[in-house]
């Protein structure tokens, strides 16, 4: 079936599974889950064991692996993220969907989920096909306000090719570079994880598998969060 959604907005359930009065017992369960992984548990056993244990849905589920990383991973990850004071006149490689979807979420206030590892990530995923949805442009703004407040020399946004309309994505986002002057290179490459985990540039991402692998990061998202809270009503729980 075509996905016909406008807004990247939460799921009908997620007010009942995401709450005030569920936190208390999906941060014990993230708790848990990094306790299992930092002892040589592997995700999936240690999913069922916390998921179990909590009578968890399966997308309450989801949100505590996204939330969740062993003790080293999380030490590592923190070893190498990079301040917003460091970034000055230096390049910058984004993972565009991971960035770009997850602003999308945040302005049609869906459940952003603070992780163990200070990232901030969502539920939402492409499944091989993007959308277009009535907060794209609006997250592209919000996103190049930011940037242009942090000063690298060239942002380069690495856009996966076998996406599915990830060509009209790149123009919409080259049109605005044009008309705003930016300074931005979109690209489409076959596979962004292993152009950004073999980059020496700062990357942006908040996806495990990059920044377990990768040189220099910095946390984008939450830096873009932290900026709209200000302004919109966001649904942010902290997990960690």
């Amino acid at each position: 079936m075509p996905d016909k959604r406008s807004h990247r907005g939460p799921h009908p359930e997620d007010a009942r599974l995401f709450n005030a009065r569920t936190l208390p017992t999906l941060q014990k369960a993230v708790a848990d889950m990094g306790w299992l992984l930092s002892r040589g548990y592997a995700d999936k056993s240690s999913l069922k064991i916390v998921g179990d244990r909590y009578a968890l849905t399966q997308r309450q589920r989801l949100a505590v692996m996204r939330a969740s990383c062993s003790d080293s991973q999380r030490e590592n990850r923190s070893s190498k993220q990079i301040s917003p004071e460091q970034v000055q006149s230096q390049p910058l490689k984004i993972d565009g969907y991971n960035l770009l979807i997850t602003v999308e979420a945040a302005l049609a206030r869906a459940p952003l989920f603070i992780c163990r590892d200070g990232s901030i990530r969502d539920l939402a995923s492409i499944h091989g096909t993007y959308r277009k949805v009535e907060e794209t442009l609006p997250a592209i703004e919000i996103i190049a306000h930011v940037l242009n407040k942090l000063n690298f020399t060239e942002v380069i946004w690495l856009l996966d090719k076998p996406v599915s309309n990830s060509g009209r994505l790149k123009k919409r986002i080259t049109s605005f570079c044009e008309t705003n002057s930016l300074n931005w290179d979109v690209q489409l490459v076959p596979n962004p994880d292993t152009v950004l985990i073999q980059s020496s540039d700062i990357i942006a991402s908040s996806d495990s598998s990059i920044l377990d692998g990768c040189k220099h990061w910095l946390n984008l998202a939450r830096i873009i969060i932290d900026h709209i809270s200000t302004e919109y009503t966001l649904n942010l729980l902290d997990l960690h």
